[in-house]
């Protein structure tokens, strides 16, 4: 027997697909992580016609993907059952409107906002437990959701306003994490679905932008056309680095690997972008940082003590959506 510290005793012969799981994880983190950079690329784009192309390539993607595999009966079947069609509308409204926010913060000078969104999520998703699912939360649990709160109360008082891209950011995707718990589908038919229910709007929307000669494509550079036919595959192929990860990494390791992606953006923000980070900002990531640490360490020695991995997620979510 082999220990992994975090999760417990492992079989020798799971380490192979152990160490792949971990590749996975990392690349879908890093992809995510650099997503600022990519996003940026095209930065004269308009965030409107970001999102639509991401939307129609995304699914352009996972239509190949499926054709490959021969798994779009799947995609029907699930397509047949009114609350799957249901839930994944919402989703699909709350995946469009997260990306939306997420594209027009990255090129607006505003990865700091996107990154602390991101960090406050899994704290988002606990409040979401109580709330929705009524679950009961532990002392150390609590203290982490009143660091989180603290963060955005200090930081609407120095920056004389609600930090709402943070807001957004972590409300969409805690709600959006909590829906796909109650569809127990594969994702990536989720994903497929959730697409669906939006293509036909983005489909009129770059319609009409290309009859009248304003779609980004008309007059795209070369680094452009990159960003926009190149965004479905860098959407899809983290999401499915991170599910096939998930199916060979416990959750307890992904959990803490999970604050990369985030972390990766702070640094983007602060030392590429030179966005403004004075002593008040400062203040508001240590208390989430604070109140991050709090839960993860409080969500391991859970896991140590019941001899389980499966039952914790940090982020509560099924991966990040960047």
């Amino acid at each position: 027997m082999a220990g992994t510290g975090l999760a417990g005793p492992v079989v020798a012969g799971e380490t192979g697909p152990m160490r792949r799981g971990l590749v996975l994880i990392v690349c879908a983190q890093v992809m995510w992580g650099l997503s600022p950079a990519f996003w940026r690329l095209g930065i004269e784009i308009p965030a409107m016609d970001m999102l639509g192309h991401r939307v129609l390539w995304t699914f352009v993607t996972v239509l190949v993907i499926h054709l490959v595999r021969r798994s779009l009966r799947s995609v029907h079947t699930a397509a047949r059952e009114l609350r799957t069609r249901a839930l994944e509308a919402l989703a699909g409204v709350l995946i469009g409107s997260n990306w939306l926010v997420w594209v027009w913060a990255v090129t607006n000078g505003r990865v700091l906002e996107g990154s602390l969104g991101y960090f406050i999520t899994p704290l988002v998703s606990v409040v979401l437990g109580v709330v929705v699912v009524g679950e009961r939360l532990r002392r150390a649990q609590w203290a982490a959701v009143a660091l989180g709160a603290a963060s955005v109360i200090w930081l609407t008082i120095d920056m004389g306003g609600l930090p709402w891209v943070s807001l957004f950011l972590a409300a969409t995707f805690g709600i959006y994490g909590l829906m796909k718990k109650t569809v127990n589908r594969p994702p990536l038919d989720m994903l497929t679905i959730e697409l669906m229910v939006i293509l036909p709007l983005v489909l009129v929307f770059l319609g009409t932008r290309l009859i009248n000669g304003q779609d980004a494509l008309v007059s795209a550079s070369g680094t452009e056309y990159i960003v926009l036919l190149g965004s479905g595959l860098f959407t899809a192929v983290p999401l499915l680095c991170f599910a096939g990860a998930v199916q060979r990494v416990p959750l307890s390791v992904i959990g803490v690997i999970q604050y990369l992606a985030p972390s990766t953006h702070f640094l983007l923000g602060v030392v590429a972008y030179d966005e403004p980070f004075g002593g008040g900002r400062l203040i508001g990531f240590v208390l989430v940082w604070t109140g991050l640490a709090v839960f993860t360490l409080d969500g391991l020695r859970s896991v140590r003590s019941s001899g389980r991995v499966t039952g914790w997620r940090p982020l509560g979510q099924r991966g990040q959506v960047g």
